[in-house]
């Protein structure tokens, strides 16, 4: 897989001085932001740094029979679904928390979908974008909002790739208001045979998502790759039904993070701890489920 991306820093990698220009605001200093109780969000681990200013997420699952909530699994502890093989898949948008993105107020998020389809004569790369609005500290008003339907793995497993940019150019917003239409709500429907209308549809969308990345006062700011497969080495993911939640978390506190101190609350659809308290930390659910037989 090409990576289209790749010439694009996100914003943990720009400096204080790049990011302000880019965005044409001031942008706090984490150093800034430190406090006696640990930082922003009283965690000491983040030492008063943005949310924003990592690349690195952990990945926790949340099993599909725990439809009323419960604890969250490490990725690395879940069990691959065999028949899943032979299954067509449906890949949802099933939560979006910016706890703290570039900037503040309301965030305009453009996420750009990639998935690897298995056809009939081979595999093809597929992208698709959508837009969420979502106020600074809060989650978006997304459930089980279609991404991709009829997928169908390859022999060794599934390949997705988020990549979200932070929308503030005017322009931009304007153009991102076409992908509000309700056609493109439905997501993208794909087939068993190579359909001639994804190549250049998937084209049209890197290349949308590469020119807004670009854009003066835009800025990309999560980029996250899942290989889910049917079984490997001890450090990989595996593929099953349910959900895949990425949470962009310092590098230095990944050993140390325990999925089981969070629950997700499936009548809110929020991910806390036991005193109620939601991640502080920018995250994103996806869900896998299946949908058609192959």
């Amino acid at each position: 897989m090409s990576d289209p991306f790749g010439g694009i820093p996100l914003a943990a990698a720009l400096t204080d001085e790049q990011l302000s220009d880019r965005l044409g605001e001031p942008v706090r200093s984490g150093r800034d932001t430190a406090t006696s109780s640990g930082g922003r969000f009283g965690f000491e681990w983040l030492g008063g740094a943005p949310a924003w200013r990592h690349t690195s997420h952990t990945i926790g699952f949340i099993p599909a029979e725990a439809y009323c909530g419960g604890t969250i699994r490490p990725v690395g502890q879940v069990e691959a679904d065999p028949s899943l093989k032979d299954a067509r898949l449906r890949i949802t948008l099933d939560g979006l928390r910016v706890a703290d993105y570039p900037g503040g107020g309301i965030h305009r998020v453009l996420f750009n979908f990639f998935v690897q389809n298995r056809t009939g004569t081979g595999a093809e790369d597929v992208n698709f974008n959508a837009t969420y609005r979502v106020r600074e500290g809060e989650s978006a008003a997304v459930l089980n909002f279609p991404i991709f339907t009829g997928v169908a793995p390859s022999e060794t497993g599934l390949a997705i790739r988020c990549y979200t940019v932070n929308v503030k150019n005017d322009n931009d917003e304007l153009f991102l208001d076409l992908l509000e239409s309700d056609v493109l709500r439905q997501g993208l429907t794909l087939a068993a045979v190579a359909q001639p209308a994804i190549r250049p549809l998937s084209g049209l969308a890197v290349g949308m998502a590469k020119a807004i990345a670009t854009r003066r006062r835009n800025v990309p700011v999560q980029d996250v790759y899942l290989g889910l497969d049917f079984g490997g080495p001890a450090t990989g993911a595996r593929l099953a039904a349910g959900s895949y939640v990425a949470v962009q978390v310092p590098a230095a506190f990944q050993r140390s993070w325990r999925w089981p101190d969070w629950t997700y609350d499936a009548d809110t659809g929020q991910i806390a701890n036991a005193a109620g308290n939601p991640i502080p930390l920018n995250y994103f659910i996806l869900g896998v489920s299946r949908t058609l037989a192959a």
